[in-house]
């Protein structure tokens, strides 16, 4: 049976019904200062899938949320399966193609160029995925949901009252690849989307939206006001009955189910689909670029259930990046470590708080027992750890300048369980990394998109163990300036 809980307060959610499962925790109130994130509990599936089904909806449906709803609901497996063909055909013919794995490879040029001098580094390319980027895969759990509810009678709002305000219509925010992910998902559902953009994006944005029939709000900073405009928009629009359809998994905690066939499919690719443990190679490391964090949340957690079934042996450290214009998340992660290291006996004598950012990782990964504590302290007074931050940010990795990391706490349990840390790097190693990127992998990735590969090229300097190890990086978003 689907079972859900609220990582920030505990509660455990009631079996949908008729209806979706809950996108945010009923229980939060304004101002609890509490973190309020929906998530699954319980196992995903009995057994990781094999290979043979090129959608990845399809070859790992029975490890999503949406076909273990269908099931609940007393659906057959072939009626979910019609469901999902149905869908991707729509999109299909609105974006080219459907989902299909992507390619995941090693590239020794680039792993030369970047220093793992006798590693592999392997390029998860996105740019190839709906509508160009990873975000579609989020914004198709979640519609996948929506429509089994459909096909079932149920209601696809949360309540009535919802239902009558906001007239069934979807609701997103954001400066490029969320929005027209959302846009075409929403299109071949025949779904009315509200999309909430700033001021800077891009006209070949906004002319695709408009062609894909999405509603277009552009949002102002106000002067001095912290926290992006266009999320304050995007909420409102939910207060008013709008469906969360977001990559925030704070806002629909459902969103991290579709994402996390990225990860899967790095798994799938590494040998979990061959004759046994022996042809199986597990990930030492994986460098994922951080904006509004369900992108990390959603591989970490695919991993968890890789691990969890016995896909992979061990799981691989999780680094993080950020740009220098804006890096919540890395102040929220040193605030809990410094918690952590403050009630290990003798860190501080031994000088482990003015440590290296791998010494303070590893010291802190082998307590378990503190990071759960801990963490269960800063989920509970969110504002401590994460906060807007307090300037505009810019960067050329715009597609990451989130005010605040929304996924935060469960992406900072990756990184704290797992031994690896946040990376923040500056603009001229974005535009490195991109440079190295392009010219090697001939992939047409956007700077937002190499974020990850930047940060690669940061931590070979600061960890030893990288040039001889199994890296994967992100190549997340296509580069649509030309």
């Amino acid at each position: 049976m689907l079972r859900f809980e609220c990582a920030g307060c505990g509660a455990r959610l009631a079996p949908p019904g008729a209806g979706p499962p809950p996108f945010a925790c009923p229980h939060a109130v304004p101002g609890d200062d509490i973190d309020h994130v929906v998530r699954r509990v319980g196992p995903s599936g009995a057994a990781f899938p094999p290979g043979g089904e090129a959608n990845p909806f399809l070859r790992y449906r029975r490890l999503l949320a949406a076909h273990a709803l269908a099931i609940d609901l007393g659906m057959e497996d072939a009626a979910f399966v019609q469901i999902v063909r149905e869908l991707d055909a729509a999109i299909a013919r609105l974006d080219g193609e459907g989902f299909r794995a992507t390619p995941f490879a090693p590239s020794d040029s680039l792993a030369t160029r970047v220093g793992l001098s006798a590693g592999e580094l392997w390029i998860k390319n996105e740019t190839g995925n709906v509508s160009g980027s990873h975000k579609a895969r989020h914004l198709m759990g979640v519609m996948l949901v929506l429509r089994v509810c459909e096909t079932r009678g149920g209601a696809p709002l949360p309540a009535a009252s919802a239902r009558q305000a906001g007239g069934g219509r979807l609701a997103i925010a954001s400066c490029g690849n969320a929005a027209l992910a959302a846009a075409v998902v929403a299109r071949a559902a025949d779904r009315p989307l509200d999309v909430f953009v700033p001021p800077s994006a891009a006209p070949s944005v906004l002319d695709r939206l408009a062609r894909l029939s999405a509603a277009v709000h552009t949002c102002h900073r106000p002067p001095g006001v912290q926290g992006d405009p266009c999320y304050a928009a995007f909420r409102a629009a939910v207060a008013a009955g709008a469906v969360p359809f977001c990559c925030q998994g704070s806002d629909n905690g459902l969103t991290i189910d579709g994402g996390r066939t990225l990860a899967w499919e790095m798994v799938s690719a590494l040998g979990a689909d061959g004759a046994g443990d022996d042809s199986r190679r597990d990930l030492d490391a994986v460098f994922v670029q951080v904006g509004g964090g369900a992108f990390a949340s959603a591989v970490a957690q695919g991993f968890d259930d890789a691990l969890a079934l016995g896909a992979v042996g061990r799981l691989p450290r999780l680094y993080t990046v950020q740009t220098r214009g804006a890096y919540p998340l890395r102040r929220a992660y040193d605030a809990i470590v410094e918690r952590i290291l403050g009630r290990i006996p003798g860190a501080a004598g031994f000088g482990f708080r003015q440590a290296s950012d791998r010494e303070r990782a590893d010291l802190v990964a082998g307590r378990p027992g503190l990071i759960e504590e801990e963490l269960a302290f800063a989920r509970r007074h969110r504002s401590a750890f994460m906060r807007p931050w307090e300037t505009p940010p810019r960067s050329v990795a715009h597609g990451i300048l989130d005010d605040e990391t929304y996924d935060w706490a469960a992406v900072v349990h990756g990184m704290l369980r797992t031994g690896g840390w946040p990376l923040v790097v500056d603009e001229d190693a974005l535009i490195e990394a991109n440079r190295a990127a392009r010219e090697t992998t001939g992939v047409k990735v956007d700077c937002t998109g190499s974020a990850g590969l930047a940060g690669l090229m940061k931590a070979v300097t600061l960890d030893d163990r990288l040039p001889k190890e199994r890296v994967a990086v992100v190549f997340s978003g296509i580069d649509r300036s030309a």
